[in-house]
This record gives structure tokens, sequence and C-alpha cells, in this order.
């Protein structure tokens, strides 16, 4: 299933962009300049000007347009059952992991390491709050709305977000970055994304039974 585009930006704009990432995954940041992507995406640096503002707008657009590749369902209208809750919180898994381990994501994570100590250089604080915070945002109303209809006890939903994103990457990105490639069982995306997300939600079990939904009283229940 394709990833959903970044709703904000038309299908233009977004062709724009996959350009613009393009040219920093092959040329690194400083590749990225209004004429190369003029050339690039075929379009007039007045267009880019108006669509994205400055080079830092840019930046947060090419950010923005990749963390959007990560889909988190929308909750459903009325009640999600806990199958269907589970099959969210794993399309979540598995899109996080083919994001994270892409040569656009370890591009745009080694250039914001490279930079991290030089002065005016956005990246990193760009892939923090365009990226890994507007993940972790839609992340967190998924669990949220999974608690407030029974299928996990959540108490801290940044603490159970903090979990379950440890279960799906583990050590795996830092490796990915310093160039070891996901090989074998590693590169089953979907089988790791199944294992992580039951082990969440090993951890986090509902309060009560699926027979006994949250609502019910404490004295209506049966004894034991």
């Amino acid at each position: 299933m394709t990833p959903a585009p970044v709703p904000d930006f038309t299908e233009r704009q977004n062709e724009v962009l996959a350009s613009a990432l393009r040219l920093v995954v092959e040329g690194g940041e400083k590749a990225l300049t209004t004429a190369a992507l003029a050339r690039a995406a075929n379009c007039s640096k007045e267009s880019l000007y108006k669509w994205f503002g400055d080079r830092d707008g840019l930046l947060a657009a090419i950010v923005a347009h990749q963390a959007a590749k990560v889909r988190v369902p929308h909750e459903a209208r009325g009640a999600l059952d806990r199958d269907a809750f589970r099959d969210r919180l794993v399309t979540f898994a598995e899109d996080l992991l083919t994001v994270l381990a892409g040569d656009t994501s370890l591009a745009l994570n080694r250039l914001a390491i490279a930079h991290a100590s030089r002065e005016g250089a956005p990246l990193g604080r760009l892939l923090q709050e365009r990226g890994r915070e507007r993940i972790a945002e839609r992340a967190r109303a998924l669990l949220e709305a999974g608690a407030a209809q029974g299928h996990i006890a959540l108490n801290d939903a940044t603490d159970a977000y903090r979990t379950l994103y440890g279960l799906i990457v583990r050590d795996a990105h830092g490796r990915w970055l310093l160039g070891e490639v996901p090989a074998g069982a590693e590169a089953d995306f979907a089988a790791r994304a199944r294992r992580a997300v039951d082990q969440f939600l090993t951890l986090f079990p509902a309060e009560f039974p699926p027979e006994f939904p949250p609502e019910t009283k404490a004295q209506d229940r049966p004894p034991g």
C-alpha cells in the first residue's frame, strides 16, 4: 500500500519535494539550492518561494513530506474492535521501520548529526519538530483512542508511545545509521511490526476482559 502524501501539499508540490529529497540524498544539504531544485523539478524559483518560503521552509516541508510516509490511521467514527486497533498499530510499526531504514531518512539523519554542532544548521531541529514529534503526536492519539475504547490500559500516552517505539525500533536505527543494511529476519518489517505490537499489547493489557467493558460498574462484575 502506497503511503499517503502530506495532506497540506498538492500533488505537484509533493512531486517537487520528492525531487528535493533526491537532491539531498545524492549531494547532501549543500546540493539543495533553489536553482538546483528548480532544474530538477522543472519548476520556477518563484513557485518554490511561493510554496515553501525560504530554505528553512523548504527543509521543513521536506521533513514533513518524509514523516507523512509513516501512516497512523485515524480512529474511525465509533468504536474500533480490538483487531482493527491492532491492525492500525501494525501499519504504523511497519511504516516506521520502512521509513527509518530508507536511504532518504538515513541521509537526512546523517546530515543532521554531521551538522549538529554548527550554528545555523536547522535540520536536526526540523527532524525533531516536524518529523519525530509529528509522528509521535499522531501515534499518541491512536493509543489514547485505543485506551478510551478499552483495548489497552494507559496512564501516560507519551510513556506508552516511547515503549512502543522502543519495541519496534530497538537498536536498529543506530546500526543502520552506521551503515549496516537490514538482512534476513531483521529485514522482514511486517513480521517485526506484528511482534512488536503484540509485545506492546501484552505490556499494556486492557483493564478488563473484552466481555466486561470499562464502563461496567464494579458491583455488576462477577467475583473472581
